[in-house]
């Protein structure tokens, strides 16, 4: 699954429903109702973090929950983390890291291209322990604002992806910020990665994900993808948009797919 769970603390969301502590057992409770292996979520930070990690005790997580790197130390313009969950039962921790996504990719917490707040892309490599299997899970969140600063925070993602072997079984979660007729869809595509839901559902505008608290909009995009490359298969695919007790889990869907190696 890829969960953009929303920052908490924001000043718009003092509103019943909205309010983290009105919606952390949703969130949970949404995607745990999927039982996923792996869980990629954005906009993690202090709260949030420490919540998930409690309540997800049969998952290892990678990331982290604060802003050490962000010039402001309140509002949102906290560096909201995209956290790696994985089941703990299945897989092997082999290794992991961290780049931005900026000019300057191994400088935390630096940006480039006039992007509105530091963004980076968290990974990890893990070795199913059925089959011996080893792929990369990667997490990444682009700039919200700048055409410019998705494309070049997009090329830094297939750069440093296209060192490994066309047929190494890579996974890519996120908010991406773009739908299908962006350049960032554009330029992994021609990369050789797959939108699992395209592979599932065909080539088709189906509406947004992100949709903001404003769930009468007909029109919008889908910005939260999980894509695939080298040799995976995509069996089903959901944007999943669950809301028990009337309450939603985010201001974005959730997305979950079904994959094989």
């Amino acid at each position: 699954m890829s969960c953009n769970i929303r920052i908490t603390g924001l000043p718009a969301d003092e509103i019943d429903g909205r309010r983290w502590d009105d919606r952390k057992d949703i969130c949970l409770k949404v995607i745990k109702s999927r039982k996923p292996d792996i869980v990629c979520m954005q906009e993690v930070i202090y709260e949030s973090y420490a919540y998930m990690k409690k309540k997800l005790r049969n998952y290892m997580a990678f990331g982290f929950e604060g802003p050490e790197m962000d010039p402001w130390t309140d509002g949102y313009h906290f560096i909201g983390k995209n956290v790696i969950f994985f089941s703990k039962n299945r897989y092997e921790f082999v290794s992991a890291g961290t780049y931005w996504l900026s000019e300057t990719p191994l400088i935390g917490g630096s940006t480039s291209w006039e992007t509105a707040r530091a963004r980076q892309c968290n990974w990890v490599r893990l070795r199913d322990k059925r089959t011996g299997h080893e792929f990369r899970v990667l997490d990444a969140h682009l700039d919200h604002i700048t055409k410019l600063a998705k494309t070049k925070q997009t090329e830094v993602i297939v750069e440093e992806t296209a060192q490994y072997a066309p047929d190494f079984p890579q996974l890519l979660f996120g908010d991406f910020n773009s739908g299908i007729k962006d350049e960032p869809y554009a330029l992994l595509s021609a990369a050789g990665w797959t939108d699992a839901y395209e592979a599932v559902h065909g080539h088709e505008e189906v509406g947004f994900t992100g949709h903001g608290w404003k769930f009468d909009r007909s029109k919008g995009r889908r910005i939260d993808f999980i894509y695939t490359r080298g040799g995976v298969q995509a069996l089903d695919a959901e944007i999943v948009k669950d809301a028990p007790r009337g309450i939603y889990p985010s201001d974005h869907y959730f997305v979950w797919a079904k994959l094989q190696f």
